[in-house]
């Protein structure tokens, strides 16, 4: 997105994507920036690849926080409504954490007190993604486990879905670094989202072992996951159709799509 969102469907074509994920916010920030109807219909009505949008880092709905809930609410709308301005796909948002004490059993309320309603007032926008996270730090949805009962904490809304990361999972106790324990635990996910429920997978590898609760992104391959593992995403009902999007280096862009595109075709073999 430097430069522009105009930018952004250029450098995705450039490094062979076809899936798309921005950020229309600073991700770690609360301001929100101008608006840009114009730029955003033009987009909309240009871009030929699936868009999806992922919110700022700093929304977490699990805080006890007064000024933090508000803020957070304030960027989950912007981003649901931007989204729905450019034609976006879903909304990725972090799961959130229980923090300063705060008990996970009352901070999991607080996501649904706060989140539904905004869902309530932009009624048009994108499917709502959350995103579990590594594990570390209170972490209200990081395993299959704690993210199903998440879900259920929401009411099953089916206006939200799920955005899986694959380092995250790696962390959080699961270990990828084998495809059929890969398959095992993208199964376990998809348990725990329901039917249809993923919508978005973050593929990255991982600096760090599994159950770390350590969110260190590496280049596919080059992680304690490996690139062999990768080939499960291809192999495993649960994933078919579902859009993937990498999170490494800017620099690593291409080569880990074209890994990725590599172990999709010979899946199809």
């Amino acid at each position: 997105m430097a430069g522009g969102l105009a930018k952004a469907l250029p450098r995705a074509v450039a490094v062979g994507a076809d899936v798309l994920q921005i950020f229309v916010a600073n991700p770690r920030g609360w301001a929100p920036p101008a608006a840009d109807p114009a730029g955003d219909a033009t987009f909309a009505a240009t871009c030929h690849l699936p868009v999806f949008v992922h919110a700022p880092y700093l929304l977490n709905f699990g805080s006890p926080s007064a000024e933090t809930l508000a803020r957070s609410t304030e960027a989950l709308r912007f981003s649901l409504q931007r989204g729905a301005a450019i034609g976006a796909l879903g909304v990725v948002m972090h799961a959130g954490s229980s923090v300063l004490g705060n008990r996970r059993d009352d901070a999991i309320a607080q996501v649904r007190e706060h989140v539904l309603p905004v869902l309530d007032a932009v009624p048009d926008g994108p499917r709502l993604l959350v995103e579990p996270t590594a594990g570390g730090g209170g972490a209200l949805a990081s395993d299959a486990a704690s993210l199903g009962a998440y879900l259920d904490a929401l009411g099953r809304d089916q206006r939200i879905g799920v955005c899986l990361d694959t380092c995250h999972m790696h962390a959080a106790g699961h270990d990828l670094s084998t495809p059929k324990s890969f398959r095992a635990a993208l199964r376990a996910y998809a348990r725990a989202a329901g039917p249809g429920g993923i919508g978005l997978i973050h593929v990255n590898d991982s600096r760090d072992p599994a159950g770390s609760k350590r969110d260190r992104h590496e280049a596919i391959g080059h992680g304690t996951i490996g690139a062999d593992a990768f080939s499960a995403l291809f192999t495993t009902p649960v994933t078919r159709r579902v859009p993937m999007v990498v999170e490494t280096s800017d620099t690593q862009h291409a080569a880990d799509i074209a890994t990725l595109t590599a172990l999709r075709t010979a899946a199809l073999l």
